[in-house]
């Protein structure tokens, strides 16, 4: 089943990601098959929000059987492109750059950092503690063709961003995330994941601030039936 991936929306494809991840714990449970309403229950999701995400790519349960666990997290690694190793390159050498250069989970999963930039001369030519080389920016174009970049990550100052941005696509990189406070006007054909930490702490902060979360409905409580409580003697 062929899908237009940019008719699939963002929340459906981050939800896919939390999929693969959860089907990978019941998998090294050694459970072979799943129901969509214990998948849902196990790690506290919808079922009908499953059934719908999944149903985009087409069929995968089996009434009366529910899905072959091993198998479904299969389709969606690839539904992901996680079955191929993406090439990240991270644009911005400072603490947040080379911690993420040097982050194993960030460089494992279906993803390689290939290269670290900066244009900073003190930091071109040292390397992270992994090992990698910090790279001049302006070698960057010619980096993206030879190492096959497709995914970049900035993470240079607010005020250096846009410039960093125009100067990743016009390079030919396809997605970036950008973990910067500036908004990047790419064009269409280049998506742009906005990570910014300081508007999670504030929001953060609203709630610990007096401010009221949203109410989520909770599952009661079990009760114990047909069954008594051991008396204390």
């Amino acid at each position: 089943m062929t899908v237009d991936r940019r008719s699939v929306s963002e929340s459906t494809a981050a939800r896919l990601s939390l999929y693969v991840r959860s089907l990978g714990v019941l998998e090294t449970e050694g459970v072979r098959h799943v129901s969509s309403h214990a998948f849902a229950r196990r790690f506290d999701l919808s079922s009908a929000q499953i059934r719908k995400d999944l149903a985009t790519f087409g069929e995968f349960g089996v009434r009366g059987v529910g899905y072959e666990v091993s198998l479904l997290r299969r389709h969606l690694v690839s539904i992901l492109g996680l079955d191929q190793t993406r090439s990240v390159a991270i644009v911005g050498a400072g603490r947040l750059g080379t911690a993420l250069a040097d982050y194993p989970g960030f460089r494992s999963g279906g993803f390689a950092v290939a290269a670290l930039f900066d244009n900073d001369p003190a930091k071109i030519g040292t390397r992270t503690r992994s090992g990698l080389a910090v790279t001049s920016v302006a070698d960057l174009p010619a980096s993206v063709e030879r190492l096959g970049i497709e995914i970049g990550v900035l993470t240079v100052p607010a005020e250096a961003a846009v410039e960093a941005g125009r100067l990743c696509w016009e390079s030919g990189i396809a997605a970036l995330l950008n973990f910067t406070s500036a908004r990047l006007n790419a064009p269409s054909d280049v998506h742009v994941k906005n990570v910014d930490l300081k508007v999670n702490l504030e929001t953060l902060s609203f709630y610990i601030g007096g401010g009221s979360p949203p109410t989520r409905k909770e599952e009661p409580w079990p009760r114990t039936r047909n069954r008594s409580l051991p008396r204390r003697t």
